[in-house]
């Protein structure tokens, strides 16, 4: 059975070559063995590689949406020749008699698929982790006959269209000759064998859908998009086949107050002139530390940044936290009364050497363009 390569890396049978590799260094950021050391996330990364490699290349694209799967058809033939035909002894057997190779039957059991569910946290709970009771609708195994597809003691077939093959061949002639082609027997649908007498409760399917509740514990320090695996908790295959991984893929809230940059916090603290000018300290409600005081220096310029370091959101896995950024906005009142007035003008007076000037932009042009802190600090100001 063709692997749903568009399915492993989670885009559109449409996709461009841009989302493809968008989706797969996504991906790969979060299952790359230097990253994540679980033996499940290694395998993954295993699997979207291949369909990477895969869905870049044109030929072996165009052989996934024809059906086919280049890969298994590159295995079965050593590595050699693929495309549709099963290798050169293929080709020459249906165009000059021989009979087509037989594949044989694809077997009832069968693996199950992955499942995900989109869970919703919110701040607080991606920095100390949380376990929470989720329902989710797969394919489970038939409690009647375990598995099995049939109603009691009964037993299958052998399929009298196929005698058992999995598939049925045609011939038909051309200017080459005799041409034989196979294809997937259309009543027992490739297995080789048939249920007389189905289980009542799955049809013969041996697996029912059924909803269930599961415990998700999602670890301290989870970010927007990613994913916890939960082996084996995915779809039932058919036949009662061994079921596939369910993967929880966190969707994280905004926060009021706070923005997240990875492992680092940052917030905005609005200081009035004369507590700019004076010193001041302010309390925040941080998210593991609870109130937590913050020191505004004397002479603090618009624009600043006070740091307490290892109060922001702990590292995945190693719990190693990031740092608290405070970016300080200095509110000049837009309205003063008649002594407030009087106050100011007489400070400006006793500091007359303060006075208006004129400057290149150019020293402030690198600031203005910088980095991260840079573009927060417009974000939060609404520039």
């Amino acid at each position: 059975m063709a692997r749903d390569y568009y399915g492993l890396l989670g885009v559109s049978k449409g996709a461009s070559d841009s989302e493809l590799k968008r989706a797969y260094r996504k991906l790969a950021r979060e299952l790359h063995p230097d990253v994540n050391p679980d033996e499940g996330a290694q395998a993954r990364f295993k699997e979207i590689s291949a369909a990477y490699e895969v869905l870049s290349d044109p030929e072996k694209r165009r052989i996934v949406d024809l059906g086919g799967d280049p890969l298994e058809n590159a295995a079965a033939n050593g590595g050699g020749f693929s495309g549709g035909f099963g290798g050169l002894g293929d080709v020459f057997e249906a165009f000059f008699g021989g009979g087509a190779a037989s594949r044989g039957p694809t077997g009832r059991v069968r693996p199950g698929s992955d499942s995900l569910l989109r869970m919703r946290l919110d701040l607080t709970e991606c920095a100390t982790g949380v376990t929470k009771q989720v329902t989710v609708d797969t394919a489970i195994l038939c409690d009647k006959c375990q598995g099995k597809g049939t109603n009691g003691d009964s037993t299958p077939v052998s399929c009298d269209t196929c005698d058992g093959r999995g598939e049925v061949q045609s011939v038909q002639r051309s200017l080459l000759g005799q041409v034989m082609t196979s294809r997937p027997c259309p009543t027992c649908r490739g297995v080789g064998e048939v249920i007389p007498d189905p289980c009542h409760r799955c049809g013969g399917d041996g697996r029912v859908r059924a909803r269930r509740d599961i415990s998700v514990k999602i670890p301290a320090g989870v970010g927007d998009g990613m994913r916890v695996r939960l082996a084996s908790q995915g779809e039932v295959g058919a036949g009662g086949g061994p079921a596939g991984d369910l993967y929880v893929e966190v969707h994280e809230q905004a926060h009021d107050i706070f923005i997240r940059d990875t492992d680092d916090l940052h917030f905005t603290v609005e200081v009035p002139m004369v507590d700019a000018a004076l010193g001041t300290t302010v309390t925040v409600d941080a998210i593991l530390d609870g109130l937590t005081e913050i020191t505004i220096p004397p002479g603090t310029q618009p624009g600043s940044v006070t740091t307490l370091r290892g109060h922001g959101m702990p590292h995945l896995r190693s719990g190693v936290r990031g740092d608290l950024h405070a970016h300080i906005d200095v509110v000049v009142p837009a309205r003063l009364d008649s002594q407030d007035t009087e106050l100011l003008r007489q400070l400006k007076a006793h500091r007359s050497r303060d006075v208006a000037e004129v400057k290149s932009t150019h020293a402030t042009a690198g600031a203005a363009n910088g980095g991260i802190f840079s573009r927060l600090r417009e974000t939060f100001s609404g520039r």
